[in-house]
């Protein structure tokens, strides 16, 4: 098994790709090794030493390192605790996603949400995945024209997030759904 490794624009995090699918659907963010129960895969990252977050994609992950650590001491045990998840055949899930119910939208903020969603999914992830990221749609306010998003995986508490999200993310956002006056993330 080949594990590849890229660099993110979060100098405290790696982007490691293990040439298969991570999880089938979406994204999961461990804040901390007591989130990771659910997942033997960052359980396993967060029993190493320097760890302090771990991001599931689809076919890739994040590990996140404490700012004494050098991902040159780091690197090594991620990739053995990433190969020996995979070479076991567990799971990286023990069950289900318990994410909170969607919002009811009424009227045309359904529609107005859907083009959100959709546009997300089809040019702000995959550009965002490719830095080893995620953001993950959270609710739309109607009155204010406000769109909450999750930051995750790299994004979360890089340095450049608040450009991307800005510049990038409710630029076009804004653009192709003119009912959106701006973006925000949440925590």
């Amino acid at each position: 098994m080949f594990i590849q490794t890229e660099t993110t624009p979060n100098p405290q995090v790696l982007k490691f790709m293990p040439g298969r699918a991570v999880l089938a659907d979406g994204g999961m963010e461990f804040p901390n090794a007591e989130a990771a129960a659910r997942s033997p895969l960052a359980s396993a990252l967060f029993a190493l030493d320097g760890v302090t977050k771990v991001y599931l994609g689809n076919d890739f992950l994040t590990v996140g390192k404490s700012e004494g650590r050098e991902w040159s001491h780091l690197k090594a045990p991620v990739l053995a605790a990433v190969m020996d998840h995979f070479t076991s055949g567990r799971p990286t899930l023990l069950h289900e996603d318990g994410t909170a119910d969607e919002i009811d939208y009424e009227g045309d903020t359904i529609q107005i949400v859907q083009e959100i969603k959709d546009l997300l999914d089809a040019k702000i992830r995959p550009a965002v995945a490719q830095d080893g990221g995620d953001i993950v749609f959270d609710r739309f306010n109607p009155e204010t024209g406000m769109v909450y998003l999750h930051m995750r995986g790299a994004c979360s508490g890089c340095p450049s997030s608040a450009m991307t999200l800005k510049a990038g993310v409710e630029n076009m956002l804004k653009h192709y759904v003119p009912e959106v006056t701006g973006v925000e993330a949440v925590l």
